[in-house]
């Protein structure tokens, strides 16, 4: 089978980048012939990224921003970004229309060019709905991961004019039954053809020997975009009043603009007990996972977290928010490994009320006082108690049901 891959930005080491990476992969393992189409900076190199050890240089197809395709940055799925971005909601009319004509434009040249069997994409959004205009002839499945959701809520014009178009979609892979549910009433889909997969994790770079009690200090970790709705700000106030000194906490990932500059600020705070790493490479990271005790993801707003499956596959301890997808994920998980700290309603889709703050604190200051103290005194799981719990979301494992799905697409056309 050949497969277009498609992302609407750049094909980076989180989230969705991280998840069209992975595909590739298993497309590759499993037999089939993969393409990428991608949304890029000007100054993108492929030859300086992952991918450039499984797909060669005539398997891609880019639109590239702030160049001769387009001439604003790429558009995030979320506001702000790792890298330099232009925020959705702040398109004009003659932007989106720009973006829409040369998404068709690249499209269509990968299809006449690669004469794909299917075509794989991520996000319910204009790149989405671009494949389905330019290839309606062709099998078409979207991976939602969330950001596009909440990009319908963001700016509801553009999304109602994107409808037509994705609930033409012939199969849509949502990462957890809540989110399906919110698919299949917005697209107006029936349920049979939205399944419910999960991400997975890269069990040759995320594996551990089992989550031990420290000996010392207990290590913490944090890995993600440096933002507010990732929680980094509520993570580091929180860390730095803790009663218990303890602790060292390593901050892993990228961000931009004020944010960035904020979370920064604040980890100034905790002295010679915080060392800031900037991004790492998926091995990097792993080492990094199986030295620590305790993983952080104090998140607003998430799709599925990847990285609490690697996290938890190199035997950290997990602290994390209670947003749909972890709650899904980890619901038989013992309260000793996977500790979740609830969330009021919120004021936006990733934003608390101000008037909360307090109890949020609170709340993720007792988590992180119970995480550290079973640390210290805790029950130790082996590896092999690990491993029954992170089987099933090993990257190979996922992808079967993914090619299920494929197969359920194509069959359909028949």
């Amino acid at each position: 089978m050949k497969i277009i891959h498609l992302l609407s930005q750049i094909p980076d080491a989180t989230g969705s980048g991280k998840y069209v990476q992975e595909m590739i992969r298993q497309s590759l393992d499993c037999g089939y012939t993969p393409y990428l189409v991608c949304g890029v900076p000007a100054s993108f190199d492929l030859q300086e990224t992952p991918l450039a050890d499984v797909i060669p240089a005539e398997h891609c197809l880019f639109v590239r921003f702030d160049d001769q395709d387009l001439g604003f940055k790429v558009v995030g799925m979320s506001d702000v970004m790792p890298y330099p971005s232009t925020v959705c909601a702040h398109l004009d009319d003659e932007e989106i229309a720009a973006y829409r004509v040369a998404f068709e434009r690249v499209i269509g040249q990968a299809v006449e060019l690669f004469v794909p069997d299917l075509i794989h994409s991520n996000h319910l959004w204009m790149a989405t709905a671009a494949a389905r205009r330019v290839a309606p002839h062709i099998p078409l499945v979207a991976t939602c991961h969330g950001t596009c959701l909440r990009q319908h809520t963001l700016c509801p014009e553009l999304g109602r004019s994107l409808l037509d178009d994705l609930s033409g979609i012939d199969r849509v892979i949502a990462l957890f039954e809540e989110q399906k549910q919110e698919i299949v009433s917005l697209l107006g889909l029936p349920e049979e053809r939205v399944a419910t997969i999960s991400g997975g994790f890269n069990s040759d770079c995320f594996f551990g020997e089992s989550c031990q009690p420290a000996q010392g200090t207990v290590k913490i970790l944090y890995a993600g975009k440096l933002n507010r709705s990732k929680g980094v700000p509520w993570m580091l106030r929180c860390l730095a009043g803790l009663e218990i000194e303890d602790f060292h906490l390593h901050l892993v990932g990228a961000g931009n603009g004020p944010e960035k500059a904020e979370c920064l600020r604040l980890a100034k705070d905790l002295g010679e007990r915080v060392t800031v790493h900037g991004v790492l490479s998926h091995q990097e990271l792993g080492e990094l996972m199986r030295s620590s005790h305790i993983f952080v993801l104090p998140s607003f707003f998430e799709g599925l977290p990847l990285v609490l499956l690697e996290a938890l596959a190199c035997g950290c301890r997990i602290v994390a928010t209670d947003l749909p997808g972890v709650r899904e994920l980890f619901a038989k998980y013992p309260a000793d490994i996977v500790r979740t700290v609830a969330l009021p309603p919120l004021e936006t889709v990733d934003r608390p009320y101000a008037k909360d703050e307090a109890v949020l604190d609170k709340r993720l200051t007792a988590a992180l006082e119970e995480a550290i103290r079973a640390v210290q005194s805790g029950v130790e799981y082996s590896s092999d108690d690990i491993g029954k719990l992170t089987a099933s979301y090993t990257w190979p494992n996922i992808f079967k049901r993914i090619s299920g799905v494929y197969k359920q697409a194509v069959e359909s056309r028949k």
